[in-house]
C-alpha cells in the first residue's frame, strides 16, 4: 500500500548529470533498505546502488564515483545523482524498498537515456 514515485528522468548527453527522485509515501525511516535497480531492454534487472540505515551505502562497480544515493527526509525522498553519465547507463530505473515490516515494492521506473 505504501507508494513508491519515481520522476527526473529524461534525455542527457554523455557526460551529463541527472537527479532521479523516489517519493515514498511513508516515512523513510520505515525504510530497512532502499536499492536502485536498472533495466536495459534485452538485459537482465541491474542492481545499482543501495541504502540501508546502519549499513550505509554500496554501489556497483560500473557507477562507483559517478552515481550518489542521497535523501530528504523530511521530504519522503531518496534520490540517485548520476554524474558523468555514459551511453551505458541508458535504462528504466527502478527504486525498490524494503520495509522493517518485511513487505516490498517498486517504483513505477524513470527513463533514463543517454546520447553519444
Amino acid at each position: 500500500q505504501v507508494q513508491l514515485v519515481e520522476s527526473g528522468g529524461g534525455l542527457v548527453q554523455a557526460g551529463g548529470s541527472l537527479r532521479l527522485s523516489c517519493a515514498a509515501s511513508a516515512s523513510i525511516f520505515s525504510i530497512r533498505l532502499l536499492a536502485w535497480y536498472r533495466q536495459a531492454p534485452g538485459k537482465q534487472r541491474e542492481l545499482v546502488a543501495s541504502f540501508s540505515w546502519g549499513g550505509g551505502t554500496n554501489y556497483a562497480d560500473s557507477v562507483k564515483g559517478r552515481f550518489t544515493i542521497s535523501k530528504d527526509d523530511a521530504k519522503n525522498t531518496v534520490y540517485l545523482q548520476m554524474n558523468s553519465v555514459k551511453p551505458e547507463d541508458t535504462a528504466v530505473y527502478y527504486c525498490n524498498a524494503d520495509w522493517y515490516n518485511g513487505s516490498s515494492n517498486w517504483g513505477q521506473g524513470t527513463q533514463v537515456t543517454v546520447s553519444s
